[in-house]
């Protein structure tokens, strides 16, 4: 292990009905929801600049302390918005009994695509932070803690009321190789994951590269939502035909052109952000959430409970050996591991599918994902799955 920092921290509704301040918002079976007398918020869209107004709660958590200094904190959440509804997800961060930072918005979000552009909030910086799409990265404060807000929207017309269903938040410090260090290879094995390789479906995103441009440029530009497709349909989770019937022409795998247009993010212009893709996923009946893992050691522990991870590095052509290309990011599916703790994948840039699956050697690798992301990790799973025992300073 490298010793890292790193905490997660997940609330989930209704079990949480009586932490945090709930303001317009009560807990039912389904999560917190709209309650008989909400506020009002009138929203303009900005990608599309339609103005209606909305009735609106909202959802403030506790103070979570982290016992340490963070860098980075990613959000990410499910819930429920049907037609005519959204949620907005707002981040600070605390130092002992005060917030160090004013809030950040971290996304507006929808499950669907005709109510507000599910988008990010570019702009936001101060000297004290500042947002990267999915990311709110501390520049010049101390932040020992976190505070979430989400506020749930619904037209004022609409048939049917949001619900948030969880929400979490993964805190960590820099990676070891930030700063000329290096990463430490960990032990093969330890997660009891060595010669192990879930069946999980190879779908190549490549396949769509001559085909639909819009939500991102295309195919090779889909290797988050060609991951989640995979993993969803590991699970048997994956979207009906009905629910992509709209794909025309249907081309080589609709599913993931469905998967593209339902991750994308309008303001980053990109379906790339990290918690719209695992919100994305749970509206297809599976617990969903990003977090960071500090090794492959850990990775393996998922692994092992028959849990594939989706993963995200950054490397150029040689790094790795066996992925022979350059990338500033790039999703993958960690599907196992060799006898010897060498990682097996479904790289989803490949030509077609037979060349998915790939074996690449574990130390670079490894620094590939956590220099490059963080150890940044999707996790999908039904809730019948259980989650491995986390360690002391719980990640997930």
């Amino acid at each position: 292990m490298t010793g890292r920092d790193i905490a997660y921290r997940r609330f989930r509704f209704p079990a949480d009905r009586d932490v945090g301040l709930a303001d317009g918002l009560t807990a039912g079976q389904d999560g917190l929801a709209l309650d008989g007398a909400p506020g009002r918020l009138t929203h303009t869209d900005p990608h599309s600049g339609t103005t209606a107004e909305y009735a609106a709660g909202s959802w403030t958590s506790p103070v979570t302390p982290l016992g340490f200094a963070a860098v980075e904190l990613v959000p990410s959440w499910t819930a429920h918005t049907p037609a005519g509804c959204w949620l907005r997800v707002e981040l600070r961060g605390w130092a002992g009994d005060a917030a160090s930072t004013g809030w950040y918005e971290l996304g507006n979000w929808a499950a669907d695509d005709s109510t507000v552009h599910r988008a990010s909030v570019p702009g936001q910086a101060d000297d004290r932070a500042r947002v990267a799409a999915d990311t709110l990265r501390v520049t010049g404060a101390t932040v020992t803690g976190w505070q979430v807000r989400v506020t749930l929207l619904r037209r004022l017309d609409a048939a049917d009321g949001p619900a948030l269903r969880t929400i979490g938040v993964v805190a960590s410090t820099d990676p070891p190789g930030v700063g000329q260090r290096a990463v430490a290879r960990t032990d093969a094995g330890a997660g009891g994951a060595r010669g192990r390789v879930l069946d999980v479906p190879r779908y190549a995103q490549r396949l769509h590269a001559t085909g639909e441009t819009r939500w991102g440029g295309g195919g090779d530009s889909w290797c988050s939502p060609t991951c989640v497709s995979m993993v969803l349909d590991f699970w048997g989770a994956g979207p009906t035909p009905d629910r992509y019937a709209w794909v025309t022409p249907p081309g080589p795998r609709p599913r993931v052109v469905h998967a593209a247009r339902h991750c994308f993010d309008h303001a980053y212009a990109g379906a790339g952000n990290w918690p719209f893709n695992t919100a994305y996923a749970a509206t297809h009946g599976v617990d969903a959430f990003v977090t960071r893992l500090r090794s492959l050691a850990e990775a393996e522990l998922f692994v092992a409970a028959g849990i594939p991870l989706i993963v995200s590095a950054a490397f150029t052509a040689g790094q790795v050996p066996g992925l022979d290309y350059d990338t500033r990011g790039h999703l993958i599916v960690l599907v196992g591991f060799t006898a010897d703790g060498d990682p097996v994948l479904n790289d989803p840039y490949a030509p077609d599918d037979e060349r998915v699956r790939r074996t690449v050697p574990r130390a670079p690798f490894e620094r590939a994902w956590q220099v490059g992301s963080g150890g940044i990790a999707y996790v999908l799973r039904p809730e019948s799955t259980p989650l491995p025992p986390p360690p002391a300073q719980a990640n997930w």
